[in-house]
């Protein structure tokens, strides 16, 4: 595992959903120091640093976020609490809640992941990262 890896978490999210799309503004907005970088999990991109780990996506629309710390991937509420922790000040009380079985908190998790197109929409092709923030997106993503 490289400095870097470790030093540079990689979302992975689903690309075109809106409300994944505005999770990743919401992150990049909260995270001054741009630790975390991002990809979408249709990118090939996405694929190959799961690959890498021993990970295949499932065919379909992806289910939920994950995040890539060095060889280690997580999913769902894990993912999104890991990240919450690495945000600046308030947003790392969220950590706290890893102490909750992963069980108990994915019921929150994939009741809101499995409504999310119905709630907040799709877009036909993944997002295109704005100049300003490109450098934050794995390339290839």
């Amino acid at each position: 595992m490289s400095e870097a890896e470790e030093a540079h978490p990689v979302v992975l999210f689903d690309g075109v959903c809106n409300f994944c799309n505005a999770s990743v503004n919401w992150i990049i907005d909260r995270d001054p120091k741009a630790r975390f970088r991002f990809a979408a999990q249709q990118s090939e991109a996405a694929h190959a640093l799961l690959a890498a780990r021993g990970v295949n996506l499932p065919e379909g629309d992806p289910e939920g976020i994950l995040l890539v710390v060095g060889e280690q991937v997580h999913r769902d509420s894990g993912a999104a609490l890991r990240i919450a922790g690495g945000l600046r000040s308030v947003f790392k009380v969220f950590w706290v809640f890893l102490v909750v079985p992963w069980f108990l908190r994915d019921i929150v998790y994939k009741f809101i992941a499995k409504r999310r197109y119905r709630w907040f929409g799709k877009s036909e092709t993944c997002r295109v990262p704005t100049p300003e923030i490109r450098s934050r997106f794995l390339p290839g993503s």
